[in-house]
């Protein structure tokens, strides 16, 4: 047992002075941002006061969060100083919400408005900087909050039960467990989003909506079509997402407007979908898959095994 004690305490001490080195590095990245780019913006008034809480959200309050809890770690107030840094951690998550439009800000400004663009281009070929971008330091929070996750799991595993430290680490564990996943979330809706609206530009017209809320995006790629006459297979291009299957051929590639983009030809509702794979159980050359609908089946093929039984694990995924 005074082994087992000693050793925990060894990773503990060890991962405690990581995570305090880290946390002054932290700092030292958030105060480049506050001090050569809020404080003298505010002081300056080269931003509109609202355009300048949009680009840097609740960064000012993030830095004096930290800068407290690194407080506390050097004086080795492990306890006390994450219940106190677990009240502010709701920032992180409404930092998060926050970025996206940010960067969308940030892009704007340095488009319009003259003034700040020089000012930005001064600031950062400060030394202090060492040829960092602003646009590098804002998403810094999101990727602490990842780090802390790491550090407070370990030191929970290392802390004895009994201790007085331990009640507090774990629900410091649980509260960071919680704004990682609400920050996970807000990225993963970011990026199928982005998906979504990638898809959308990719086909001709505006018949066939792809945004649509609730929507998620699986996977897309080329299948041959089996006719059911005995004509030659058809090879099409197929999105699917987690309520339809979009099926979509090139449009011409002489057409003056739309020659690189994919003409829908049907979209199939999935509630009403049955998936079977027809051959590709064994290792031969690929497969083929039938997906029956209320009004009609389709037979589509590849000549690659991985590839058809990727689809097939995806598309009984979405059914289901």
């Amino acid at each position: 047992v005074e082994e087992q004690r000693a050793r925990w305490e060894r990773k503990r001490s060890r991962t405690a002075k990581e995570l305090l080195e880290t946390e002054h590095k932290y700092l030292e990245q958030l105060d480049l941002v506050v001090t050569f780019f809020v404080t003298i913006l505010k002081a300056k008034g080269t931003l509109k006061p609202a355009v300048l809480e949009t680009i840097f959200g609740r960064l000012e309050s993030i830095y004096s969060a930290s800068h407290v809890l690194s407080l506390h770690l050097e004086r080795g107030n492990l306890g006390p100083g994450l219940e106190n840094f677990c009240q502010n951690l709701e920032l992180y998550g409404h930092y998060a919400e926050n970025l996206e439009q940010a960067n969308k800000t940030l892009k704007e400004q340095l488009r319009k408005n003259k003034s700040f663009r020089r000012f930005k281009k001064l600031q950062e070929t400060r030394p202090q900087f060492q040829g960092r971008k602003l646009e590098d330091l804002l998403p810094l929070p999101l990727q602490r909050l990842h780090q802390y996750k790491h550090f407070l799991r370990d030191l929970l595993q290392n802390t004895s039960p009994d201790s007085a430290d331990y009640q507090k680490l774990a629900k410091a564990v649980k509260s960071v467990s919680e704004v990682s996943r609400w920050v996970q979330d807000i990225v993963h809706k970011r990026e199928n989003s982005l998906q979504l609206l990638r898809v959308q530009k990719m086909l001709k017209g505006q018949k066939t909506q792809v945004f649509t809320p609730g929507r998620w995006y699986i996977r897309e790629g080329w299948l041959l079509v089996v006719p059911s006459k005995g004509e030659e297979l058809k090879r099409r291009m197929f999105f699917l997402f987690s309520d339809i299957f979009i099926a979509t051929k090139p449009c011409h590639p002489l057409h003056p407007l739309n020659s690189n983009k994919l003409a829908c030809q049907a979209v199939y509702p999935l509630h009403q979908c049955v998936v079977d794979k027809v051959f590709g159980h064994t290792q031969s050359q690929g497969g083929l898959l039938s997906l029956s609908f209320p009004h009609k089946t389709l037979l589509l093929m590849s000549s690659d095994q991985q590839d058809i039984n990727d689809w097939y694990q995806s598309l009984t995924a979405a059914v289901r």
